[in-house]
């Protein structure tokens, strides 16, 4: 009886300390103090966007070998859209600004869903009077229905991914140095790919007419990549407050590149 008591005892004591041992080793989930708040602004960025994109086609005046630099006005704020997303990437890796993407992805579709609710419910007399369902369709009517909504989701999808990608990449190819080619570099591939996949879908959806595709295409590109050039420093000082604050940056080594999951 003795011995069995003493086995018992030992195999207790053998239990117990392997516990204590795998207590130990167990880490808890880093929490970030900012990583929230970068994705707010980001997704607000992307939705504002997106409404700008539909209310409003700029031109300056201004022509390149004979193609105005006309803009829908959403190019004045998506390239920030861009600059997050490389904070994003550079800081906290691929697989957590995956997480944002999908995020965003997801705001912009509902957004689209609620505007798009809003255009087929009775307008009040009054408001038909100084403004009218056919304002509405004319200035939010892109980003509630058809081409715009459908240009957008497909073009932020692929040109997110590839930004987030080709910066991961250059950065472990780099070993965390030249940041300002990791940024421009990924923009200019990003960006060239979202503007190309954005201008040629709503343009084969009737948003808008042939005439201006390739006005579209240039002009937004070289505007996009522009704003992120001339963002560099800016970019610098938040890529390395973030890293400091944070006590972060993640190099994507052994990270496999899904963009269909959320964690």
């Amino acid at each position: 009886m003795d011995k069995i008591n003493v086995y018992l005892r030992g195999l207790e004591k053998k239990i117990l300390e392997k516990e204590a041992l795998l207590n130990e080793n167990k880490q808890e989930p880093k929490v970030y103090k900012y990583y929230d708040l970068v994705m707010v602004v980001f997704v607000t960025v992307l939705i504002l966007s997106n409404i700008a994109s539909s209310a409003k086609i700029i031109d300056w005046g201004i022509s390149i070998f004979g193609l105005p630099l006309a803009f829908d006005a959403g190019t004045l704020l998506f390239p920030i859209s861009y600059i997050f997303g490389d904070v994003l990437t550079e800081v906290y890796g691929f697989r957590r600004s995956r997480r944002v993407i999908w995020t965003g992805f997801a705001a912009l579709a509902f957004s689209s869903l609620v505007l798009g609710l809003v255009r087929l419910m009775p307008g009040e007399a009054a408001w038909q009077g100084y403004a009218g369902q056919e304002a509405y369709n004319a200035i939010l009517g892109g980003v509630s229905s058809g081409g715009i909504v459908v240009a957008s989701l497909v073009a932020y999808l692929v040109g997110e991914f590839s930004n987030s990608v080709v910066l991961a990449k250059l950065k472990v190819l780099t070993q965390g140095r030249f940041l300002w080619m990791r940024t421009i570099g990924s923009t200019l591939v990003g960006e060239g790919i979202d503007t190309l996949f954005f201008v040629t879908i709503a343009t084969l959806l009737g948003v808008f007419p042939w005439t201006i595709w390739a006005s579209l295409v240039v002009s937004n590109y070289i505007f996009k990549v522009g704003i992120e050039t001339m963002m560099t420093p800016a970019t610098y000082w938040v890529v390395n407050k973030l890293k400091q604050k944070e006590n972060e940056d993640y190099f994507d080594k052994d990270t496999k590149f899904k963009f269909f999951a959320l964690n």
